[in-house]
């Protein structure tokens, strides 16, 4: 009853919100000509709740992607309708010029963050880990997160990501959950598979889940298309490469059945071990059990301002690089972004960390 009761105030508030929206926007054009209020209110309902009606049906993808951009005007509508409301009751006489600006500050808004999201940028890290038996002395990592390939996160975007990486030459590529967003058939329709299997290094490509994988309900599907892709997928499971470290793919958090970070410790510890969990819920237990190098995603660093101060406060690290003790942590905001392709406070990313193994008893 209670969810009941909490959903049905969430549409009632949200309803009052959309409402509130499109009054502002039809009072301000009614300032130039004369607007038929229910044709509008129409169609401003049918973009407001796009997003939820293009998850009907693969057929009304385009909602979907209306729904999308959506998102902007409700994140940003909340600091600027509010503004330009009380502005022009002050300012009775400059209703209009009182518009442009908001107008011209949604554009600024999408047409930077729509370039951040677009314009993957490569984060470089060297760091230095115990050698222990390793029989290698380095080795170069390509990490990156939060895909979300799907409409608009597409094959495109996926296609920068390969470049870029490709070109890094890495010894290793680890793809650190929310790879599709929510449902694979993207993926799957749009042949981004040819697009993942370009992707080279010397020891493999390897991917865990994340919480979109779960919500999409087809990880089957998924995991499918990820082994046909040549990217190994590791689900609660470790496994040792070249004979020099240990790598862990964890469930991600989603999944309350997933084992415990301590039953996926290597038997033995004579050898660096790396570990991939979406999300950074918390660093003390892997610090604690001996991890070596732990990578996430999941935050997107808020994705859109100020969003990353909501994320600062629920994780530890909810960004970037810090070392806790002897373990190496890093969470990424992730190469594509989820609902509009719209970055403000960060940049589509992927990690390029050169890790030198040293022998610490010399």
């Amino acid at each position: 009853m209670k969810r009941i009761t909490g959903a049905i105030l969430a549409i009632l508030i949200y309803s009052a919100i959309v409402f509130y929206f499109g009054w502002t926007v039809a009072s301000w054009l009614d300032t130039f000509f004369s607007i038929n209020y229910w044709i509008f209110g129409i169609v401003w309902v049918l973009v407001a709740f796009g997003f939820v009606i293009g998850r009907l049906n693969h057929s009304l993808r385009l909602f979907s992607i209306v729904g999308s951009y959506w998102m902007i005007i409700m994140e940003y509508g909340l600091i600027l309708f509010p503004i330009g409301t009380i502005l022009a009751w002050v300012y009775t006489e400059q209703v209009q010029l009182i518009g442009w600006i908001i107008l011209l500050l949604f554009v600024f808004i999408f047409v930077f963050g729509t370039f951040n999201a677009y314009t993957p940028v490569v984060r470089e890290l060297s760091i230095k880990l115990p050698k222990k038996d390793s029989k290698l002395d380095k080795l170069k990592v390509v990490v990156a997160s939060d895909f979300h390939l799907g409409l608009l996160s597409n094959k495109a975007h996926l296609k920068r990501f390969v470049r870029k990486a490709n070109e890094i030459q890495p010894d290793l590529i680890l793809l650190v959950g929310d790879l599709v967003d929510d449902d694979p058939i993207w993926f799957v329709k749009k042949g981004m598979s040819e697009v993942m299997k370009q992707l080279t290094s010397t020891y493999g490509v390897y991917g865990v889940l994340g919480n979109h994988e779960y919500y999409g309900k087809k990880i089957p599907l998924l995991v499918e298309e990820m082994e046909a892709s040549n990217v190994q997928m590791l689900l609660d499971e470790t496994i040792l490469l070249a004979e020099s470290f240990y790598l862990t793919g964890r469930e991600d958090l989603t999944n309350r059945e997933r084992k415990q970070l301590s039953e996926l410790r290597p038997e033995k510890d004579n050898l660096p071990w790396f570990v991939m969990d979406h999300t950074p819920s918390n660093l003390l237990i892997p610090e604690t059990e001996g991890v070596d190098f732990h990578v996430s995603g999941h935050t997107h660093r808020g994705q859109m301002w100020p969003n990353h101060l909501i994320t600062r406060k629920i994780f530890e690290l909810d960004y970037g690089y810090k070392q806790k003790g002897k373990l190496h942590a890093i969470v990424s905001s992730g190469f594509g972004f989820w609902g509009p392709p719209i970055r403000l406070g960060s940049q589509s990313e992927l990690w390029a960390v050169n890790i030198k193994l040293e022998d610490v008893n010399k």
